[in-house]
């Protein structure tokens, strides 16, 4: 019982941290409507607070890769793609560069992360196949179901167009739109954090495992070591 009940005391926790979580990602919405004067752009704080949970997860898995030999490859990839999702969330900054350029540099990480992943297939399927497992996965699955597919649909002009008719604002539809975009970026966040803390285990290097059964073996009798 004292198992279950400790089970039960963490998951409260972990519930209650997740909801301060969401809720502090109302205010730089807040920020930019209330104190920025709707300023919702691609400098706004909405919009660096989804970049910078993008890059936290990236970084966070890039790192992973580099202390788990065994998961690197699909780590990699998927660090790889959380990369692309900032690239193109930054289009801005590398329209200076030239419109559209920021596909080549997602290209580019693209093709790093299968290099990666491909010195090591069956290792990399392995691990995919693990993640896809993982009880965090289904809420990172939310939140990229959010961003790519819920968000793009609710942030329709001619849902917004018809809902306010001849009073159409689109300051509020881009409110809607990149708060809901954030929610789905947040749950990707939540979800990368508390997978890679419940699977550091695997960042024990194989040397000291081998070391530590090697001691756990009784060593043998020298009558029985013929």
């Amino acid at each position: 019982m004292r198992k279950d009940l400790t089970i039960i005391g963490r998951e409260i926790t972990v519930f209650l941290m997740a909801a301060l979580f969401l809720t502090l990602t109302i205010v730089p919405i807040y920020i930019d409507v209330a104190w920025m004067h709707n300023a919702l752009h691609e400098t706004s704080f909405t919009e660096t607070t989804q970049e910078l949970m993008l890059a936290s997860i990236a970084l966070l898995f890039f790192i992973a890769a580099q202390r788990r030999p065994a998961q690197r490859g699909a780590l990699t990839l998927v660090a790889g793609f959380y990369s692309c999702m900032l690239i193109r969330e930054l289009d801005f900054a590398f329209d200076t560069i030239q419109h559209g350029s920021w596909v080549w540099f997602a290209l580019a990480v693209t093709a790093g992360s299968l290099a990666v992943a491909l010195r090591t297939p069956k290792k990399t399927v392995h691990a995919l196949a693990n993640l896809l497992l993982h009880r965090n996965w289904p809420v990172m699955a939310s939140g990229f179901l959010v961003v790519l597919i819920f968000s793009r649909l609710f942030g329709i002009h001619a849902l917004w167009q018809h809902l306010m008719l001849g009073d159409y604002n689109r300051v509020v539809k881009n409110m809607a739109e990149e708060g809901t975009e954030l929610l789905g970026y947040s749950l990707c966040w939540l979800a990368s954090v508390r997978y890679l803390w419940q699977t550091r285990a695997a960042t024990v290097p194989v040397s000291v495992q081998a070391t530590e059964s090697a001691s756990a073996r009784p060593a043998s009798s020298p009558a029985t070591s013929h």
